[in-house]
Protein backbone atom coordinates (compact mmCIF):
# COMPACT_ATOMS: atom_id res chain seq x y z
CA UNK A 1 0.00 0.00 0.00
CA UNK A 2 2.80 2.20 0.67
CA UNK A 3 4.43 1.46 -2.44
CA UNK A 4 1.54 2.32 -4.24
CA UNK A 5 1.04 5.70 -2.63
CA UNK A 6 4.63 6.10 -3.22
CA UNK A 7 4.45 5.84 -6.96
CA UNK A 8 0.91 8.01 -7.08
CA UNK A 9 2.67 10.93 -5.78
CA UNK A 10 5.81 10.43 -7.89
CA UNK A 11 3.09 10.72 -10.64
CA UNK A 12 1.97 13.72 -9.72
CA UNK A 13 4.78 15.28 -9.20
CA UNK A 14 5.83 14.49 -12.58
CA UNK A 15 2.61 15.70 -13.84
CA UNK A 16 3.01 18.96 -12.27
CA UNK A 17 6.60 19.50 -13.04
CA UNK A 18 5.94 18.93 -17.01
CA UNK A 19 3.41 21.89 -16.70
CA UNK A 20 5.58 24.01 -14.81
CA UNK A 21 8.05 23.31 -18.02
CA UNK A 22 5.62 24.31 -20.33
CA UNK A 23 5.37 27.66 -19.13
CA UNK A 24 8.37 28.68 -17.23
CA UNK A 25 10.26 30.56 -19.92
CA UNK A 26 8.19 33.29 -22.36
CA UNK A 27 10.46 32.23 -25.43
CA UNK A 28 9.81 29.62 -28.02
CA UNK A 29 12.85 29.43 -29.44
CA UNK A 30 16.62 28.34 -28.31
CA UNK A 31 18.16 28.32 -31.75
CA UNK A 32 20.04 31.53 -33.21
CA UNK A 33 17.85 31.03 -36.59
CA UNK A 34 15.04 29.90 -34.67
CA UNK A 35 15.25 26.26 -36.30
CA UNK A 36 13.46 24.66 -33.28
CA UNK A 37 10.43 27.25 -33.16
CA UNK A 38 6.72 25.17 -32.99
CA UNK A 39 4.64 28.05 -32.13
CA UNK A 40 1.43 28.89 -33.67
CA UNK A 41 1.78 32.23 -35.84
CA UNK A 42 0.60 31.78 -39.56
CA UNK A 43 0.94 34.86 -40.80
CA UNK A 44 4.44 36.45 -42.15
CA UNK A 45 3.93 38.99 -39.60
CA UNK A 46 1.64 40.09 -36.90
CA UNK A 47 0.70 43.46 -38.21
CA UNK A 48 -0.35 43.11 -41.53
CA UNK A 49 1.36 39.90 -42.38
CA UNK A 50 0.50 37.67 -45.44
CA UNK A 51 -1.26 34.20 -44.52
CA UNK A 52 1.23 31.16 -44.50
CA UNK A 53 0.09 28.13 -46.90
CA UNK A 54 -0.42 24.49 -45.60
CA UNK A 55 2.42 22.43 -45.51
CA UNK A 56 0.32 19.52 -46.74
CA UNK A 57 -1.05 21.67 -49.82
CA UNK A 58 2.63 22.76 -50.86
CA UNK A 59 3.50 19.65 -53.30
CA UNK A 60 4.58 22.02 -55.95
CA UNK A 61 7.03 23.37 -53.63
CA UNK A 62 10.73 21.46 -52.30
CA UNK A 63 9.12 21.09 -48.79
CA UNK A 64 5.89 19.57 -47.97
CA UNK A 65 4.40 17.23 -45.99
CA UNK A 66 4.25 14.53 -49.06
CA UNK A 67 8.08 14.70 -48.70
CA UNK A 68 8.56 14.67 -45.20
CA UNK A 69 5.59 12.58 -43.50
CA UNK A 70 7.03 12.04 -40.14
CA UNK A 71 6.95 15.51 -38.95
CA UNK A 72 10.70 16.47 -40.01
CA UNK A 73 11.58 20.12 -39.39
CA UNK A 74 7.79 20.76 -37.55
CA UNK A 75 6.15 19.96 -40.73
CA UNK A 76 2.79 18.72 -40.66
CA UNK A 77 -1.15 19.49 -41.25
CA UNK A 78 -1.03 22.97 -40.49
CA UNK A 79 0.26 26.69 -42.06
CA UNK A 80 2.58 27.50 -38.75
CA UNK A 81 5.72 29.14 -39.71
CA UNK A 82 8.65 26.53 -39.60
CA UNK A 83 12.20 26.36 -40.48
CA UNK A 84 12.82 23.25 -42.20
CA UNK A 85 15.87 24.26 -44.25
CA UNK A 86 17.95 25.48 -41.56
CA UNK A 87 17.61 29.29 -42.99
CA UNK A 88 18.65 32.12 -40.81
CA UNK A 89 15.07 32.38 -39.44
CA UNK A 90 11.25 30.64 -39.83
CA UNK A 91 9.51 31.16 -42.36
CA UNK A 92 6.12 30.08 -44.54
CA UNK A 93 5.13 29.94 -48.31
CA UNK A 94 2.55 32.37 -49.46
CA UNK A 95 0.07 32.35 -52.02
CA UNK A 96 0.38 35.61 -53.59
CA UNK A 97 4.13 35.80 -55.77
CA UNK A 98 5.54 38.77 -55.99
CA UNK A 99 8.86 39.00 -58.25
CA UNK A 100 8.73 35.20 -58.15
CA UNK A 101 8.91 34.75 -54.67
CA UNK A 102 6.99 32.61 -53.34
CA UNK A 103 7.82 32.56 -49.77
CA UNK A 104 8.88 34.97 -46.66
CA UNK A 105 10.49 35.28 -44.01
CA UNK A 106 8.79 35.57 -40.29
CA UNK A 107 8.55 38.23 -37.93
CA UNK A 108 8.00 36.06 -34.86
CA UNK A 109 8.66 38.32 -31.16
CA UNK A 110 8.73 35.10 -29.27
CA UNK A 111 10.48 33.28 -31.48
CA UNK A 112 14.47 34.85 -30.13
CA UNK A 113 16.58 32.49 -28.13
CA UNK A 114 17.78 33.62 -24.90
CA UNK A 115 21.05 35.83 -25.05
CA UNK A 116 19.48 37.11 -28.26
CA UNK A 117 18.56 41.05 -27.36
CA UNK A 118 17.36 42.41 -30.16
CA UNK A 119 17.85 43.56 -33.36
CA UNK A 120 19.04 47.65 -33.19
CA UNK A 121 19.20 50.56 -35.33
CA UNK A 122 22.38 51.91 -35.81
CA UNK A 123 22.76 55.55 -37.12
CA UNK A 124 26.71 55.32 -37.02
CA UNK A 125 26.25 58.88 -34.54
CA UNK A 126 26.55 57.74 -31.91
CA UNK A 127 27.20 54.05 -32.73
CA UNK A 128 24.82 51.46 -31.14
CA UNK A 129 28.07 49.53 -29.24
CA UNK A 130 31.27 51.88 -28.77
CA UNK A 131 33.55 49.13 -27.30
CA UNK A 132 36.23 47.36 -29.34
CA UNK A 133 35.28 46.50 -33.55
CA UNK A 134 36.72 44.57 -36.32
CA UNK A 135 35.26 42.71 -39.60
CA UNK A 136 35.77 39.31 -41.18
CA UNK A 137 34.55 37.16 -44.06
CA UNK A 138 33.99 34.37 -41.83
CA UNK A 139 32.14 36.04 -39.41
CA UNK A 140 29.96 34.26 -36.91
CA UNK A 141 27.52 34.92 -34.09
CA UNK A 142 29.93 32.90 -31.70
CA UNK A 143 33.07 34.29 -33.28
CA UNK A 144 31.95 37.59 -32.69
CA UNK A 145 31.13 36.76 -29.08
CA UNK A 146 34.27 34.96 -28.66
CA UNK A 147 36.06 37.88 -29.72
CA UNK A 148 34.02 40.60 -27.12
CA UNK A 149 34.21 37.81 -24.26
CA UNK A 150 37.65 37.79 -24.18
CA UNK A 151 37.99 41.24 -24.10
CA UNK A 152 35.42 41.41 -21.37
CA UNK A 153 32.74 42.96 -22.61
CA UNK A 154 29.24 42.33 -21.85
CA UNK A 155 27.27 42.61 -25.54
CA UNK A 156 28.71 41.72 -28.78
CA UNK A 157 26.47 42.76 -32.09
CA UNK A 158 27.07 41.99 -35.62
CA UNK A 159 26.04 43.80 -39.03
CA UNK A 160 25.96 43.43 -41.89
CA UNK A 161 27.30 39.66 -42.26
CA UNK A 162 30.81 40.79 -41.64
CA UNK A 163 31.44 43.63 -38.91
CA UNK A 164 31.56 42.82 -34.59
CA UNK A 165 30.98 45.47 -32.45
CA UNK A 166 31.62 45.50 -28.67
CA UNK A 167 30.08 47.26 -25.84
CA UNK A 168 28.86 47.46 -22.31
CA UNK A 169 25.70 49.30 -22.72
CA UNK A 170 22.57 49.55 -24.26
CA UNK A 171 20.56 52.58 -24.96
CA UNK A 172 17.67 51.77 -25.89
CA UNK A 173 15.85 55.08 -26.52
CA UNK A 174 18.30 56.03 -28.92
CA UNK A 175 18.57 52.95 -31.03
CA UNK A 176 14.76 51.49 -30.83
CA UNK A 177 14.32 47.73 -31.81
CA UNK A 178 12.93 46.66 -34.99
CA UNK A 179 11.47 43.48 -36.19
CA UNK A 180 13.84 40.65 -36.55
CA UNK A 181 13.67 40.56 -40.51
CA UNK A 182 15.78 43.57 -39.89
CA UNK A 183 18.51 41.27 -38.88
CA UNK A 184 17.93 38.39 -40.86
CA UNK A 185 21.26 38.89 -43.16
CA UNK A 186 23.18 35.62 -43.01
CA UNK A 187 26.23 35.75 -41.28
CA UNK A 188 29.75 35.81 -43.83
CA UNK A 189 30.96 32.39 -41.98
CA UNK A 190 27.74 30.66 -41.78
CA UNK A 191 24.90 31.45 -44.06
CA UNK A 192 22.24 29.61 -41.02
CA UNK A 193 22.84 32.09 -38.85
CA UNK A 194 21.55 36.33 -38.50
CA UNK A 195 24.27 38.68 -38.48
CA UNK A 196 22.63 42.20 -38.43
CA UNK A 197 21.70 44.14 -41.76
CA UNK A 198 22.60 47.14 -43.72
CA UNK A 199 22.61 49.78 -40.85
CA UNK A 200 20.86 47.33 -38.32
CA UNK A 201 22.88 45.83 -35.58
CA UNK A 202 21.75 41.91 -34.00
CA UNK A 203 23.40 42.03 -30.11
CA UNK A 204 23.73 39.33 -27.97
CA UNK A 205 24.94 38.75 -24.29
CA UNK A 206 28.34 37.22 -24.17
CA UNK A 207 27.79 34.59 -21.52
CA UNK A 208 26.03 32.49 -24.77
CA UNK A 209 28.45 29.74 -25.46
CA UNK A 210 30.76 30.26 -22.66
CA UNK A 211 32.65 26.44 -21.83
CA UNK A 212 31.65 26.39 -17.95
CA UNK A 213 29.81 28.71 -15.70
CA UNK A 214 27.47 29.20 -12.39
CA UNK A 215 24.07 29.57 -11.84
CA UNK A 216 22.13 30.72 -9.01
CA UNK A 217 18.94 32.03 -10.43
CA UNK A 218 15.38 29.58 -9.71
CA UNK A 219 15.31 29.33 -13.84
CA UNK A 220 17.89 29.95 -16.81
CA UNK A 221 19.44 28.36 -19.77
CA UNK A 222 22.63 26.51 -20.30
CA UNK A 223 24.25 26.19 -23.47
CA UNK A 224 27.14 24.48 -24.82
CA UNK A 225 30.13 25.66 -25.54
CA UNK A 226 30.74 27.83 -29.03
CA UNK A 227 27.24 27.71 -29.64
CA UNK A 228 25.07 28.81 -31.84
CA UNK A 229 28.40 27.40 -33.52
CA UNK A 230 29.36 23.95 -33.16
CA UNK A 231 30.67 22.93 -30.14
CA UNK A 232 35.10 22.54 -30.46
CA UNK A 233 37.04 19.08 -30.50
CA UNK A 234 38.53 18.48 -26.74
CA UNK A 235 36.24 20.13 -25.12
CA UNK A 236 35.75 19.72 -21.67
CA UNK A 237 33.08 22.01 -19.59
CA UNK A 238 31.58 22.03 -15.91
CA UNK A 239 28.38 24.29 -15.28
CA UNK A 240 27.20 24.66 -11.36
CA UNK A 241 23.37 25.28 -10.89
CA UNK A 242 23.15 26.16 -7.22
CA UNK A 243 19.59 27.74 -6.24
CA UNK A 244 19.37 27.72 -2.00
CA UNK A 245 16.28 26.29 -0.72
CA UNK A 246 15.45 24.31 -4.09
CA UNK A 247 14.04 20.57 -3.02
CA UNK A 248 13.75 19.95 -6.87
CA UNK A 249 15.31 21.62 -10.30
CA UNK A 250 14.03 20.27 -13.35
CA UNK A 251 16.25 20.05 -16.50
CA UNK A 252 14.73 20.04 -20.60
CA UNK A 253 16.81 19.59 -23.29
CA UNK A 254 15.17 22.12 -25.81
CA UNK A 255 18.01 21.56 -28.32
CA UNK A 256 20.42 18.60 -28.82
CA UNK A 257 22.29 17.58 -31.08
CA UNK A 258 25.75 15.18 -30.05
CA UNK A 259 28.06 13.24 -32.35
CA UNK A 260 27.94 9.84 -31.57
CA UNK A 261 28.41 8.17 -28.51
CA UNK A 262 31.97 9.29 -27.24
CA UNK A 263 30.90 12.59 -26.77
CA UNK A 264 28.26 13.27 -23.88
CA UNK A 265 26.40 15.08 -21.83
CA UNK A 266 26.21 14.73 -18.03
CA UNK A 267 24.12 15.95 -14.99
CA UNK A 268 25.41 14.89 -11.95
CA UNK A 269 24.34 15.28 -7.62
CA UNK A 270 26.20 18.92 -6.92
CA UNK A 271 27.35 16.58 -2.96
CA UNK A 272 28.17 13.13 -3.96
CA UNK A 273 29.13 13.61 -7.67
CA UNK A 274 26.55 10.73 -8.26
CA UNK A 275 26.19 10.73 -11.99
CA UNK A 276 22.11 11.53 -12.04
CA UNK A 277 21.75 11.19 -16.07
CA UNK A 278 23.78 10.13 -19.22
CA UNK A 279 23.38 11.61 -22.65
CA UNK A 280 24.97 11.21 -26.10
CA UNK A 281 24.51 10.79 -29.55
CA UNK A 282 22.78 7.15 -29.14
CA UNK A 283 21.05 7.85 -26.69
CA UNK A 284 19.43 11.57 -26.52
CA UNK A 285 16.66 12.98 -23.58
CA UNK A 286 13.59 11.87 -24.62
CA UNK A 287 11.66 13.53 -21.68
CA UNK A 288 12.52 15.96 -18.25
CA UNK A 289 15.10 14.61 -16.21
CA UNK A 290 14.05 15.80 -12.45
CA UNK A 291 17.21 15.65 -10.08
CA UNK A 292 16.50 16.05 -6.39
CA UNK A 293 18.42 18.63 -4.49
CA UNK A 294 19.57 22.25 -4.92
CA UNK A 295 22.77 21.49 -6.56
CA UNK A 296 23.52 20.06 -9.89
CA UNK A 297 26.83 19.63 -11.87
CA UNK A 298 25.98 19.68 -15.39
CA UNK A 299 29.39 17.97 -17.26
CA UNK A 300 30.08 17.85 -21.06
CA UNK A 301 32.80 16.59 -22.79
CA UNK A 302 33.81 15.89 -26.62
CA UNK A 303 36.48 13.81 -28.18
CA UNK A 304 39.09 15.31 -30.22
CA UNK A 305 37.89 14.63 -33.61
CA UNK A 306 34.08 15.08 -33.62
CA UNK A 307 31.78 18.45 -33.77
CA UNK A 308 28.44 18.98 -34.00
CA UNK A 309 25.55 21.67 -33.24
CA UNK A 310 25.83 20.95 -29.32
CA UNK A 311 22.22 21.51 -26.73
CA UNK A 312 20.23 24.24 -25.25
CA UNK A 313 19.11 22.61 -21.68
CA UNK A 314 16.70 24.64 -19.92
CA UNK A 315 16.73 24.64 -15.79
CA UNK A 316 13.46 25.65 -13.44
CA UNK A 317 14.30 25.37 -9.56
CA UNK A 318 11.10 23.99 -7.98
CA UNK A 319 9.80 24.52 -3.81
CA UNK A 320 8.17 21.17 -3.17
CA UNK A 321 5.88 21.82 -6.15
CA UNK A 322 5.63 25.21 -7.29
CA UNK A 323 9.18 27.47 -9.17
CA UNK A 324 11.00 29.05 -7.00
CA UNK A 325 10.05 32.29 -9.03
CA UNK A 326 6.39 32.42 -8.06
CA UNK A 327 7.63 31.72 -4.21
CA UNK A 328 9.72 35.22 -4.67
CA UNK A 329 7.38 37.25 -5.99
CA UNK A 330 4.32 36.32 -3.07
CA UNK A 331 7.83 37.18 -1.02
CA UNK A 332 7.88 40.62 -2.24
CA UNK A 333 4.13 41.33 -1.84
CA UNK A 334 4.84 40.70 1.76
CA UNK A 335 7.76 41.96 2.65
CA UNK A 336 6.10 44.64 4.75
CA UNK A 337 4.93 42.59 7.58
CA UNK A 338 7.62 39.69 7.61
CA UNK A 339 9.41 39.25 10.42
CA UNK A 340 13.55 39.38 10.74
CA UNK A 341 14.60 36.34 9.69
CA UNK A 342 17.59 34.23 11.30
CA UNK A 343 19.80 35.17 8.19
CA UNK A 344 19.76 35.37 4.42
CA UNK A 345 21.76 36.43 1.27
CA UNK A 346 20.03 38.50 -1.38
CA UNK A 347 20.21 38.10 -4.93
CA UNK A 348 19.13 40.05 -7.76
CA UNK A 349 17.35 38.20 -10.26
CA UNK A 350 16.21 39.23 -13.61
CA UNK A 351 15.68 42.81 -12.02
CA UNK A 352 14.67 42.09 -9.15
CA UNK A 353 16.03 41.60 -5.42
CA UNK A 354 14.68 39.14 -3.21
CA UNK A 355 15.89 37.69 0.24
CA UNK A 356 16.84 33.85 0.28
CA UNK A 357 16.84 32.64 3.86
CA UNK A 358 19.42 30.11 5.03
CA UNK A 359 20.15 27.87 8.07
CA UNK A 360 23.46 26.54 9.61
CA UNK A 361 22.98 22.55 8.72
CA UNK A 362 24.77 19.29 9.94
CA UNK A 363 25.18 18.60 6.66
CA UNK A 364 25.10 20.21 3.32
CA UNK A 365 23.16 17.84 1.88
CA UNK A 366 20.13 18.08 3.99
CA UNK A 367 19.56 21.89 3.74
CA UNK A 368 15.96 21.20 5.49
CA UNK A 369 16.57 20.59 9.20
CA UNK A 370 17.21 23.15 11.64
CA UNK A 371 19.18 22.98 14.67
CA UNK A 372 18.08 22.79 17.83
CA UNK A 373 17.11 25.96 19.30
CA UNK A 374 16.71 27.54 16.53
CA UNK A 375 14.41 30.68 16.54
CA UNK A 376 13.64 34.13 16.30
CA UNK A 377 14.29 36.36 19.52
CA UNK A 378 12.19 39.14 20.52
CA UNK A 379 12.86 42.45 18.71
CA UNK A 380 14.79 40.79 15.83
CA UNK A 381 17.11 39.08 18.19
CA UNK A 382 18.94 35.63 17.69
CA UNK A 383 17.17 33.49 19.33
CA UNK A 384 19.80 30.66 19.11
CA UNK A 385 21.56 32.31 21.81
CA UNK A 386 18.45 33.42 23.99
CA UNK A 387 17.13 29.81 24.37
CA UNK A 388 20.69 28.45 25.30
CA UNK A 389 21.14 31.41 27.80
CA UNK A 390 17.73 30.14 29.04
CA UNK A 391 19.12 26.54 29.93
CA UNK A 392 22.61 27.63 31.25
CA UNK A 393 20.41 29.76 33.99
CA UNK A 394 18.40 26.79 34.47
CA UNK A 395 21.08 24.43 34.82
CA UNK A 396 22.90 26.29 36.87
CA UNK A 397 20.10 26.72 39.54
CA UNK A 398 19.61 22.78 39.57
CA UNK A 399 23.53 22.32 40.25
CA UNK A 400 23.19 25.20 42.92
CA UNK A 401 20.13 22.77 44.44
CA UNK A 402 21.97 19.88 43.84
CA UNK A 403 24.93 21.65 45.69
CA UNK A 404 22.75 22.49 49.37
CA UNK A 405 21.07 19.11 49.37
CA UNK A 406 24.69 17.50 48.66
CA UNK A 407 25.99 19.46 51.63
CA UNK A 408 23.16 19.03 53.86
CA UNK A 409 23.13 15.11 53.63
CA UNK A 410 27.31 15.88 54.25
CA UNK A 411 25.91 17.71 57.44
CA UNK A 412 24.29 14.94 58.76
CA UNK A 413 26.40 12.19 57.97
CA UNK A 414 29.99 13.42 57.78
CA UNK A 415 31.23 14.06 61.41
CA UNK A 416 33.76 17.38 61.14
CA UNK A 417 36.23 18.39 64.59
CA UNK A 418 34.51 21.64 64.38
CA UNK A 419 30.97 20.24 64.26
CA UNK A 420 29.41 18.12 66.54
CA UNK A 421 27.52 14.94 65.16
CA UNK A 422 24.09 14.78 65.33
CA UNK A 423 22.52 11.14 65.83
CA UNK A 424 19.46 10.06 64.30
CA UNK A 425 17.32 10.08 67.93
CA UNK A 426 18.50 14.00 68.22
CA UNK A 427 17.03 14.99 64.67
CA UNK A 428 13.71 13.34 65.81
CA UNK A 429 13.39 14.95 69.30
CA UNK A 430 12.02 17.98 67.91
CA UNK A 431 15.34 19.85 68.58
CA UNK A 432 14.60 23.19 66.74
CA UNK A 433 16.75 23.89 63.34
CA UNK A 434 19.92 26.15 64.46
CA UNK A 435 21.23 29.01 62.35
CA UNK A 436 24.44 26.51 62.55
CA UNK A 437 23.85 23.71 59.52
CA UNK A 438 23.19 27.07 57.70
CA UNK A 439 25.96 29.05 57.66
CA UNK A 440 28.21 25.87 57.32
CA UNK A 441 26.57 25.51 54.11
CA UNK A 442 27.26 28.78 52.27
CA UNK A 443 30.77 27.97 53.88
CA UNK A 444 33.23 29.58 51.12
CA UNK A 445 35.22 26.33 52.22
CA UNK A 446 32.37 24.33 51.73
CA UNK A 447 31.46 25.34 47.95
CA UNK A 448 35.34 25.15 46.83
CA UNK A 449 35.56 21.71 47.77
CA UNK A 450 32.30 20.61 45.53
CA UNK A 451 34.42 22.75 42.83
CA UNK A 452 37.54 20.88 43.28
CA UNK A 453 35.52 17.84 42.58
CA UNK A 454 34.08 18.79 39.36
CA UNK A 455 37.81 19.89 38.17
CA UNK A 456 39.00 16.41 39.24
CA UNK A 457 36.18 14.61 37.19
CA UNK A 458 36.27 15.92 33.98
CA UNK A 459 33.70 13.42 32.66
CA UNK A 460 31.28 14.78 34.90
CA UNK A 461 31.83 18.66 33.39
CA UNK A 462 28.99 19.85 31.91
CA UNK A 463 29.48 21.59 28.91
CA UNK A 464 27.12 24.59 29.86
CA UNK A 465 28.87 24.79 33.29
CA UNK A 466 32.14 25.00 31.30
CA UNK A 467 31.61 27.57 29.08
Amino acid sequence: MDSFLTMTAALLLVGSLSSTASRQFDTECYTANGEDYRGCQNQTSLLGGKPCLFWNETFQHPYNTLKYPNGEGGLGSHNYCRNPDGDVQPWCYIADHEDGIYWRYCDIPTCQMPGNLGCFKDSGDPPTLTGSSQTSNKLTVQNCISFCRKQRYMLAGMESGYACFCGNDLDLRRHGQAPSMECNHVCFGDHTQPCGGDGWVIVFDTRVGACGGNYSAPSGVVYSPDFPDKYGAGRVCYWTVQVPGASVILFNFTFFDISDQTDMVELLDGYTNQVVARFDGRTPPRELVNVTGDYVILYFYSDRTNQAQGFAVTYQALRGSRPMDEEEEEEEEDTSTVEPQLGGVTEKTNGRSSQILYVITSSPGKPDHNMPGQWVGPNGTNGYTSKWTIYTLAALLTLTVIVMVTKLLLHVTVKSPNIPTISGSESCSGQSSGSEPWIILYQPSTISLFKKKLKNHHGDLSPLVGN
